[in-house]
């Protein structure tokens, strides 16, 4: 087999199934269905000696503090370039420096360039804020005089024109910023019933149609997304499951659940089986499957996107049975110590035991693996 076919992700797992979990580099190159020089391979790769591990750490560790250096040098240069004019002025132009660029630079860093002291900055600061308070304190008892001799009717537009014509110069931007401080609003007439005018954008038919029985391989997969509790926080686990015989594909996780997650599932899915034109893949609504990479990854691979009705769960019932078992089988109630041991845990149930060992009942109570491979050995 091509390696490929595999992520590195993958890969790393895979071997850690012969140097943690004990298992033989036969046993696990005959369940994942690769040969064993290919797992030596791998191991090589990716198992490192102690030393080697450490000289690694030590060289990352050392770049890492180059970087942070040669952003500190260059952060000096650009402050610098920028503040050279206010270096021969006065301490409250060097305030007003750093209150420009105050986004754009570390604080601390343009005090020690400018030669200043934060104290002093937040002190100078202070005062700037009480003066900008107390002038809107002025005007925002003139806003509710007015608001209030129009019968507490007018909004910002009608209450700014009002101020205008007294003499106050103040533009409506403010006006507004200080009505909504005080929750004064304009009196609008009645609000219209909302209703439902159609799902989100990037939504699709129904094409699978709950036909979860398809006659051959790689003609429709299904996916969801699941979660797993961690101390470390939520693993979301993504999947792509064959109706043909319920083998999981693809899978991936990350610790946010974004479209990046149910594109490395899917695209692990098309390394592995490298489908024919039309397969139909299954989903929910949800954000990640309505999004544009999503729609653009299925049209690139000529796949046919398929979507449950709105809130109906029936309709993607195979990929909720696959995390049903898995969370009853090896997940039940535990947690975690780290989201990396949950992902091993993860690979060790769907590559180890799911796909090539656990009976499945849809697939003749045998499992996912072998019922493909008869199918092949008969040619139909």
């Amino acid at each position: 087999m091509s390696g490929k076919r595999y992520t590195d992700e993958f890969k790393i797992e895979a071997v850690k199934q012969v140097t943690e979990r004990g298992h033989s580099v036969a046993d696990v190159a005959q369940r994942l269905g690769i040969t064993t020089h290919s797992l030596y391979a791998w191991k090589a790769k990716f198992e490192k000696p102690d030393v080697v591990r450490q000289a690694e750490l030590d060289q990352s560790a050392e770049v890492r503090r180059l970087k942070a250096e040669l952003k500190r040098v260059t952060e000096e240069r650009d402050i610098l370039k920028k503040g050279r004019r206010v270096l021969c002025k006065g301490i409250t132009a060097r305030y007003a420096f750093m209150r420009a660029h105050i986004n754009e630079h570390c604080l601390r860093t343009m005090c020690r360039v400018l030669g200043v002291h934060r104290s002093g900055y937040y002190v100078w600061q202070r005062q700037l804020v009480s003066a900008r308070k107390r002038e809107d304190d002025r005007l925002l008892g003139l806003i509710k005089h007015h608001w209030l001799a129009s019968g507490g009717v007018y909004g910002y537009r009608k209450v700014t024109v009002d101020l205008r014509e007294s003499g106050e110069a103040c533009s409506r931007h403010r006006v507004l910023r200080l009505m909504q401080s005080e929750d004064l609003r304009a009196e609008v007439g009645y609000g219209s019933k909302p209703r439902y005018r159609g799902g989100p954008v990037g939504v699709v038919a129904n094409v699978l149609n709950r036909d979860f029985a398809p006659d051959a391989p790689n003609k429709a997969w299904v996916t969801d997304i699941t979660y797993i509790r961690t101390y470390e926080g939520w693993l979301y686990l993504a999947a792509v499951t064959d109706l043909y015989s319920r083998q999981v594909v693809g899978w991936a996780t990350r610790a946010t659940m974004t479209s990046d997650l149910v594109l490395q599932a899917l695209l692990a899915a098309v390394w592995k089986r490298k489908p024919e034109p039309g397969v139909v893949i299954h989903s929910d609504q949800g954000s990640q499957f309505t999004s544009d990479d999503w729609q653009s990854f299925l049209k690139a691979h000529h796949m046919v996107p398929s979507m449950s009705r709105r809130g109906n769960c029936h309709d993607n019932a195979v990929a909720e049975s696959f995390f049903s078992a898995l969370k009853k089988e090896r997940i039940k109630r535990r947690i975690y110590p780290t989201r990396a041991m949950a992902t091993t845990d993860v690979f060790d149930y769907i590559e180890m035991f799911y796909n090539p060992v656990r009976r499945h009942g849809f697939a003749g109570d045998l499992s996912p693996v072998e019922f493909e491979r008869r199918y092949a050995l008969n040619g139909s």
